[in-house]
Order: structure tokens, then sequence, then C-alpha cells
């Protein structure tokens, strides 16, 4: 088989193992948690279909290989749950060494090209990485929801708690953050969120 086919195919075979990285939030009938390339998928479906509501122009196909991407770190660095403070001190320090070791696993410039993609999302400066952090904030959110609060109530978590996970969201979407907005009032007044 041609190198750079072979290359491609181990990536492809490595980042399977994304379907075995379990997250926090319950799919939508609440039975069990999602895998990290089912939230990946629903990111790219959702980039495709709400883009129309990002608050500038952005390349939805740059937007969606973006998001499909984002979490491949999680391979090797683990799910990082968005309330988890202590979790987060190392996680930049996980994540750029699972970069490098599985998108070094590409031919040099399809490596590059994809760090380069994954680390455009880090830095949060372009319009399609601030829409796919919005995108990454909503989605956990509207399952919350769907489920009626589960995973906030397993893990008591308060409203300022998912606000703050949610500061950036209007500089991606300022539509997706009143849906945010409501989202919470539902829930805090259900007492599926903790309110201060």
């Amino acid at each position: 088989m041609e190198d750079r086919l072979k290359k491609q195919m181990e990536f492809m075979l490595e980042v399977d193992k994304s379907k075995f990285v379990r997250r926090q939030t319950y799919l939508s009938d609440g039975i069990r948690r999602e895998n990290d390339a089912e939230h990946s998928w629903h990111l790219a479906l959702m980039a495709a279909l709400l883009s129309e509501h990002a608050n500038e122009t952005i390349d939805v196909a740059r937007t969606m290989l973006m998001v499909l991407i984002h979490d491949i770190v999680e391979i090797d660095a683990g799910d990082t749950y968005a309330y988890d403070d202590a979790g987060h001190m190392d996680k930049r320090e996980r994540e750029v060494k699972a970069a490098n070791r599985i998108f070094g696993l590409l031919p040099r410039d399809q490596a590059e090209k994809m760090m380069d993609l994954w680390e455009e999302f880090e830095t949060f400066e372009t319009p399609e990485a601030k829409f796919a952090h919005s995108l990454d904030c909503v989605q956990p959110l509207m399952l919350n929801d769907a489920t009626d609060g589960k995973s906030w109530r397993e893990h008591e978590i308060k409203r300022s708690q998912v606000m703050k996970r949610n500061t950036k969201t209007a500089q991606g979407s300022e539509k997706l953050m009143e849906y945010v907005n409501g989202i919470l009032d539902k829930n805090v007044d259900k007492g599926n969120l903790k309110d201060e």
C-alpha cells in the first residue's frame, strides 16, 4: 500500500477510539452518556444547519471539520468535564501532547492542517472558531434540557457554572445565547439547576 494511504488509514483507525471516550452528558433519552464521536457528529450537523445564526459569515465546511476534530485529542487526554476546575489545570498540556501524537500519524501536510485547525478552535479568534465554540457549549445544554437536567442534577451544577461556561457563546452567535438563556431559566424554575 502506498505510504500516504497507509498513514491516512492508520489515523482513521486510531480516531475510531473517540467512540470509546465517554462524556458526562447523557443522550436525549437519558439512558446512557454520549461519546466523543457522537458529540462531534452532532456538532458538525449543527454547524451545517445553524450557520445562519452565526454572528459573522463563516466557512461552513471549515467549521464542520473543526468540530469533527476538536475532541480527537481526548483519545489520549481523556474528557475533561466542563465543570471540573482541577481537571482544567493541566488540560492544555495533556491535549497538546495528544494532538502532536494523533495528528502526527497523518502525512505531514495533513498533520499540519489538522493541527492548525485544532489550534484555531483552541485560540477562539476566527468567526469559525467562535461559532464552533458556541455549538460546543449549546449542544450539551440542549441534551441536559432534553433529559430534564439529568447530568446537571447528578453533579449539582449551578446556573452560574453554566453561565461561566457560556461566557463566549454570544461572540459566536447572539441567537444561540438567547436560546441558552431560555434553557437556563426553564431549568432553574424546574429545579434542575441550582440558582444562587
